[in-house]
């Protein structure tokens, strides 16, 4: 687990090795070799412990294979010069994926692309219990799409009972994806800011077919609120004719009225209207 490690002020330090190099130089000019040559080591051995921790950045820092602690306050410090210094940034970022191929719950291949907004949280694991941290963030995003793909369908054209879906799911879908990430790059000690799907289409191969099937869909229906609007329209007409009693009507002219209004009004093309200046039989 990740502990605090407590470094020395890096100014005191550097006090210390200004003392030290003013009496290595005052040992040369009277003639003091041992001395000047005894303090040159300790010298340079306190100079290599001086650490630098920049903001939202840390230092791991390892002991002979031993994890002592973690340095995250930033500032200027000294620790023990045997330690083996790891930094890891603390910062918040980006990692745009570029869409993979993945199979939707009922089996269509479609591309998702995600943008994924992440940072280190526990510097221990980060460290240790993963190789490359930021690689296993990629490839565990990968394996995430691939997941939450299996679980939704494209579209419910297919899949009618689908109540969510990866194109109409919206923050539903997102939240899985992001519970899915958070539980796989805890090993990590990674910390899932945001994850949301940023790209969606079918693939390349199906796309055209799947573009057509919708076209269908969407004019048949159209066509029926065509016709579910005409049938309102003629029965409406019938109405106020029979009201009004502007002309009556038996049930076989009727019927003519009802074709020749339903083919004008669901007609695709505009209909040419013959004038009739005769009597009405």
């Amino acid at each position: 687990m990740e502990k605090k490690y407590a470094p020395l002020s890096g100014y005191l330090f550097v006090l210390i090795e200004l003392v030290l190099l003013f009496l290595i130089v005052v040992s040369f000019l009277r003639g003091m070799v041992v001395p000047a040559v005894v303090l040159i080591p300790v010298f340079l051995l306190l100079s290599i412990g001086f650490l630098i921790v920049d903001p939202n950045e840390s230092s791991v820092l390892v002991l002979f294979g031993a994890y002592k602690g973690t340095v995250k306050t930033n500032g200027f410090y000294w620790v023990n010069p045997f330690l083996s210094k790891k930094k890891i940034s603390l910062r918040a970022r980006n990692f745009d994926s570029e869409p993979i191929k993945v199979n939707d719950k009922i089996g269509n291949p479609v591309m998702i692309g995600v943008v994924l907004v992440w940072r280190v949280q526990e510097t221990y694991k980060a460290a240790f219990q993963v190789n490359d941290y930021e690689h296993f963030v990629n490839i565990q995003t990968e394996a995430a799409i691939r997941k939450l793909a299996g679980l939704y369908p494209y579209d419910n054209f297919e899949d009618e009972k689908a109540e969510v879906t990866l194109r109409s799911g919206g923050e539903e879908v997102n939240d899985e994806l992001e519970k899915e990430l958070t539980e796989r790059l805890s090993i990590a000690g990674v910390e899932v800011m945001e994850a949301r799907i940023n790209y969606l289409a079918y693939a390349q191969e199906i796309a055209q077919a799947m573009l057509k099937r919708q076209q269908a869909a969407a004019i048949v229906a159209a066509r029926y609120k065509i016709v579910e609007g005409a049938v309102s329209m003629v029965e409406m007409a019938l109405e106020q004719l029979s009201q009004k009693r502007i002309v009556e009507l038996d049930e076989e002219r009727k019927a003519a009225m009802v074709s020749n209004l339903m083919v004008v009004l669901c007609g695709d093309k505009e209909t040419t209207p013959i004038v009739n200046t005769g009597t009405l039989y």
